[in-house]
């Protein structure tokens, strides 16, 4: 007689069919493909100078002086709070004005309003690389030019966080609301203290994707400074490597500082990641 575990293994892989077990080895295959580069990375800043080219995954000799001499390099700290400081800013106004603007466009009636979120949505069509000559022309009308403000204006309202928290506001049952103005709520605290805690989902996967990409990104920052001080991490990176177009070592101990946030982020929130990218594909 078989027992109960012999029974249950019979029954999980009894329903492997071989289409599934296709699919799952070549997601598998696909991970080691997308994981290798970055774990090599992460190797040859362990490497000294004479052992880069050794294509071995695990350092014969492991050491740490590279990371020593990258932070002790004044420059690579500035970066790095400067990326911080403005993904952090750019973050907080994402999720302040695009939450604002989207309890506005789902829970208010007025004319124009499909219209207008139409609008925000076709700015979504637009390729970043059209949108960056007015942008330029007017940073250095203003002044913005190397200027951390100049960094962040754009970013500072989005239209996808427009769009992923209407989708999520429409579903806060209007009653809610209702029993808040009865309560005596003014519209900004039925919005602060009602509708956004029924939207934390949704908050937290905006914040996560709006703070990844403002630390990656690169083509803006490297038009828009020109002052080393106010560089980002990307920008000062690229600065970086051509500094050290032989000393790979060093260009990957600092490619590897620079990954490290965004691993750290994506391992804490993943399944805010997840639960995000699904239900904005399930909204709209």
């Amino acid at each position: 007689m078989s027992t109960h575990s012999e029974r249950g293994a019979f029954a999980v892989y009894g329903n492997l069919r071989p289409g599934r077990i296709v699919a799952w080895t070549i997601l598998f295959l696909g991970g080691i493909v997308m994981v290798t580069p970055l774990l090599f990375m992460f190797s040859t800043s362990l490497k000294s100078a004479g052992h880069v080219y050794d294509l071995r995954l695990i350092p014969e000799q492991p050491t740490l002086a590279n990371y020593v001499k990258v932070l002790s390099d004044g420059r690579f700290a500035r970066w790095f709070l400067n990326s911080t400081l403005i993904a952090t800013l750019v973050t907080l106004s994402c999720l302040f004005f695009d939450s604002l603007v989207a309890y506005t466009l789902a829970k208010f009636t007025f004319p124009g309003r499909r219209l207008v979120f139409l609008a925000i949505l076709s700015t979504l069509m637009i390729p970043t690389e059209m949108l960056v000559i007015p942008w330029y022309l007017m940073a250095s009308k203003l002044g913005w030019i190397d200027t951390y403000w100049g960094i962040m204006f754009p970013g500072l309202v989005t239209a996808f966080g427009v769009f992923l928290m209407r989708q999520f506001f429409e579903t806060v049952p209007n009653d809610f609301l209702e029993a808040a103005r009865i309560d005596g709520l003014n519209e900004f605290a039925i919005w602060w203290k009602v509708a956004l805690p029924l939207v934390t989902p949704a908050l937290s996967a905006l914040a996560i994707f709006t703070f990844l990409g403002n630390w990656t990104a690169f083509f803006w920052p490297l038009i828009v400074t020109t002052d080393p001080s106010l560089y980002t991490l990307p920008v000062g990176l690229s600065s970086f490597a051509v500094e050290q177009s032989i000393q790979w070592e060093l260009i990957m101990t600092g490619a590897a500082l620079a990954t490290l946030p965004t691993l750290a982020i994506f391992l804490f929130f993943q399944r805010y990641i997840v639960r995000g990218v699904m239900l904005a594909g399930v909204k709209g």
